[in-house]
């Protein structure tokens, strides 16, 4: 790559601070789609994959540089994958993450099944027309609470519990959460991939 300046492709600065400092020990310094006056893209994807790349193409076309997209959210078994794609807006177009939370915890009530695992997926575009994107992914399994623990994270890490650990996402601070997160497991995945690109 010609440049370590890379555009976030979000304007959720909960990505960021999670992002940038496992990017950071790599050299790469994160602007945000919102730094440089980028409205978000449409997000009328199927899938993480779909919504990745249009954040990505739609951010590098825009800034002419680099530009990373995280698409990522929480599958819950017995809600048939929901809220999936949606996560963000599961509660509608503004929700906010308090309103999330509390349409999940309304949607499982009384469910014995609380298995769920966040999913996230990393798009890596050198330019808008790049043919061979950078595509990285990550699982976290685990259940959801009934009730919020802890006051880190941000999104579903409250309700989110990882039972190998026996915490809550938002009881673990930043770096704890990088070591077993969907989202580190993820850019782990694409510094991986970009090392053999560039070596």
């Amino acid at each position: 790559m010609s440049t370590h300046n890379i555009v976030l492709a979000s304007g959720n600065r909960g990505k960021q601070a999670e992002l940038e400092p496992l990017l950071a020990r790599f050299g790469f310094t994160l602007s945000t789609q919102a730094d440089l006056g980028i409205d978000p893209a449409v997000e009328d994807g199927l899938t993480f994959v779909e919504n990745a790349l249009a954040k990505a193409r739609h951010v590098a076309r825009h800034s002419g540089r680099p530009a990373l997209a995280d698409d990522s959210g929480l599958i819950v078994n017995a809600l048939g994958g929901a809220p999936g794609v949606h996560s963000a807006r599961y509660a509608g177009p503004e929700a906010i993450d308090a309103a999330n939370n509390n349409l999940l915890l309304k949607a499982l009530a009384g469910e014995t099944d609380r298995r769920a695992r966040f999913l996230c997926v990393l798009v890596l575009l050198r330019s808008a027309e790049d043919p061979a994107p950078l595509i990285a992914s990550g699982s976290w399994e685990g259940e959801i609470l009934e009730a919020p623990r802890g006051s880190h994270g941000f999104g579903y890490d409250p309700l989110f519990f990882d039972p190998n650990l026996g915490k809550s996402a938002a009881e673990l601070d930043r770096e704890a959460k990088a070591q077993v997160s969907h989202r580190g497991q993820a850019v782990a995945c694409l510094l991986d991939a970009l090392g053999r690109c560039v070596s």
